[in-house]
This record gives structure tokens, C-alpha cells and sequence, in this order.
């Protein structure tokens, strides 16, 4: 049984840093692809990063591009989003997702596994 569990969210001001991690289990062989999506209320859940598990294949969204950084460690599982220069339109619930037989994902509909979401909240 595949579990994706996320980390790391919480309360930051205007230009700070954040970094989200996310756990994943079940899986019987590394070629996975991951992605960091993120959501507010009443708005469309939003790919921010991809990353495939072919090393340095990598996209970013562009409105966090230059700011974020998408990374994952294979031998452990695990996935990493750094966030800096945060500003208040990063808030949000960010989810932590993974789908096999992809290279990349591309969309929501690409996804077959969530984790549960964490909040960041970046207010003064």
C-alpha cells in the first residue's frame, strides 16, 4: 500500500524559507515520478514542481521559479521542497504527489497518489 506523508509546514514571514519533505512508502521500485501541488479555498489544486526519477529532470512552475527548490532522495524515499523569498501568494495547503509508469507529472490528472496536505501560511 503506497502512503505519501508530508512535513514541515507551518507559519513564516514575508521572505523567509520553508521546506516541505514527504515520506513515501509501498512502493516496490524507484520509477516513480513525484510532485509538490499546492491549493487555497475555492481555487484550482496547482502543480508547483516535478521531478522525475530520472536524475535532473526537473520543472517548475513559473511563479516559483528561481524561489523554489524540488529535490528527492531516492535511497531514502523521500522528496524535498525548499521555499524561499516566500511571499503571502504562497499560502496554501501543499500536497505531495506520485504516480508510477510517468516520467513526469504533468497535471493533477496524472496523479495516483496524495499525501494528506500540509498548511504554510506566510504572514507578518
Amino acid at each position: 500500500q503506497v502512503q505519501l506523508v508530508e512535513s514541515g509546514g507551518g507559519l513564516v514571514q514575508p521572505g523567509g524559507s520553508l521546506t516541505l519533505s514527504c515520506a513515501a512508502s509501498g512502493f516496490a521500485s524507484l520509477d516513480y515520478a513525484m510532485a509538490w501541488f499546492r491549493q487555497t479555498p475555492g481555487q484550482e489544486r496547482e502543480l508547483v514542481a516535478t521531478i522525475s526519477w530520472i536524475p535532473n529532470n526537473i520543472r517548475y512552475a513559473d511563479s516559483v521559479k528561481g524561489r523554489f527548490t524540488i529535490s528527492r532522495d531516492n535511497a531514502k524515499n523521500t522528496m524535498s521542497l525548499h521555499m524561499g523569498r516566500l511571499n503571502p501568494q504562497d499560502t496554501a495547503v501543499y500536497y505531495c504527489a506520485a504516480r508510477r509508469g510517468v516520467i513526469f507529472i504533468q497535471n493533477k490528472r496524472d496523479v495516483n497518489y496524495w499525501g494528506q496536505g500540509t498548511q504554510v501560511t506566510v504572514s507578518s
